[in-house]
């Protein structure tokens, strides 16, 4: 009883309760949200601060930029859906304006995305040439993680968020991390303009997750890397990484190259490996403690200037050395 009191009073507030509404159809800045609700960014602030100390909000820190949103977790979770449910926008006339106020700081974000995409998409759809179409790809990877269970997925190096996007209506909660602020801009408007609400991505290092050691209770059914080891110094050591924050049963899926000798994508797209050979990935779910389980692969349109793209599955079958070390430390 003392705990439902805390949340509400923690909410009971009107400009509290306009943010809660904001941060659940929403990731923003502390910048964007005074441009949203007018007041001042020390009064927006202390809102923010006080709805994150009882647990309704999550903080997502990315380089000068922090973004909020409502958490999806535990009490103040399930408390902050109901108010938004019960909030009726069309009755309110500072709800209303609020939200033609988000949808303008969302179209000036897609108009930001928009100009890198457009900046760089000839590069990408040189390479994309190079495989088999992404949806062919896409179809094998859903149908390889639907089949068990995806309360938390993770999808390591994000991009421009197409996974997350692809898997949204089959999993509870889905997170998204990149080393690119652009790339996440990009995906934060595609997740938007998709109406998607159940995954969000933040700024992260895949080398280095920002999570807790899974445990029996919580960690994530599945880690994906979509075309991302391949640009990476130390593979090994990401899946390893991937394995600490994976749940027992849990799966890791890679989608990447076999090997090529294509050297111009090494020298004029950053690739620093050029593809990978099964005996290698197999040694890094190993390693991780994860079971090979599944090896499909997709043939180069041309044998001589193509890249064949490989799906490599591996499931948790054992504690990863590094995890039991830290837990007898």
């Amino acid at each position: 009883m003392e705990s439902l009191l805390a949340l509400l009073r923690a909410a009971g507030d009107p400009s509290r309760l306009r943010l809660l509404f904001l941060l659940a159809n929403a990731e923003l800045t502390v910048s964007e949200i005074t441009e949203i609700m007018g007041q001042s960014q020390p009064r927006v602030s202390r809102h923010l601060r006080l709805l994150c100390d009882a647990g309704f909000l999550e903080r997502m820190k990315e380089g000068a930029w922090v973004f909020y949103r409502a958490t999806d977790r535990d009490d103040a979770g399930q408390l902050s859906r109901a108010f938004a449910t019960l909030i009726n926008p069309d009755r309110d006339l500072i709800l209303k304006d609020d939200l033609k106020r988000l949808a303008q700081v969302r179209e000036a974000r897609a108009r930001q995305a928009a100009r890198y995409f457009a900046a760089n998409a000839a590069q990408w759809e040189k390479i994309r040439a190079l495989h088999v179409p992404e949806t062919e790809v896409e179809s094998s990877v859903l149908r390889l993680l639907r089949h068990a269970r995806l309360d938390q997925v993770l999808d390591a190096g994000t991009g421009t968020g197409r996974i997350l996007e692809l898997l949204s209506p089959h999993l509870r909660r889905g997170i998204g991390i990149d080393s690119s602020p652009e790339m996440l801009a990009i995906a934060r408007d595609r997740l938007a303009k998709a109406g998607i609400l159940n995954c969000q991505v933040r700024r992260g290092d895949v080398y280095r997750l920002p999570f807790a050691d899974a445990t029996a209770e919580d960690g994530f059914d599945a880690v994906i890397f979509h075309q991302v080891l391949h640009f990476l110094d130390d593979p090994q050591a990401v899946i390893r990484e991937a394995g600490r924050v994976l749940r027992g049963g849990g799966r890791i899926l890679i989608a990447d190259f076999a090997p090529h000798l294509l050297e111009f994508l090494r020298n004029d797209y950053a690739h620093r490996r050029l593809g990978f050979s099964n005996a290698e990935v197999e040694s890094w779910f190993r390693t991780a403690g994860l079971k090979p389980t599944t090896m499909e692969s997709f043939a180069a349109p041309s044998a001589v200037q193509g890249l064949s793209v490989v799906i490599w599955v591996g499931e948790l079958i054992a504690v990863p050395r590094a995890r039991e070390s830290g837990a007898a430390a």
